[in-house]
């Protein structure tokens, strides 16, 4: 399926989109839990989780994606990982400026969804 009329928009039934095209960048030894990625026309990015294929579809921008994925390798969600003991810290922590919330602008109520396979 095709979306020409511009009705693509966050929390769109992902089936909305078509079942072609969806990839899956990572996965692990999570159970069968993993989010599944779709490139489309407009070069955004629509997110989804594969246990709900039917659910909703979480549009970003590239550098959305980009803010995201540089967060998370400068360890600013290293507090949503088990066995973390919550705390929110940064790479900056070595030099006494933890912070108290993730920066990068994609993680917008998502990064947890992201991160532990429920979205």
């Amino acid at each position: 399926m095709s979306i020409a009329d511009g009705s693509v928009y966050n929390g769109m039934p992902a089936t909305d989109l078509g079942e072609h095209g969806w990839e899956r960048p990572w996965s692990g030894p999570n159970g069968g839990q993993c989010v599944e990625t779709k490139l489309l026309a407009d070069g955004r990015i629509a997110v989804r989780q594969s246990t709900d294929p039917a659910g909703p579809a979480l549009i970003y921008t590239p550098e959305e994606i980009g803010a995201f994925v540089q967060g998370v390798k400068q360890g600013l969600a290293d507090h949503l990982t088990a066995g973390s003991g919550g705390q929110r810290t940064t790479s900056n922590a070595r030099e006494g400026k933890a912070t108290g919330h993730l920066r990068p602008r994609a993680t917008r109520h998502t990064a947890v969804h992201l991160l532990e396979g429920t979205g």
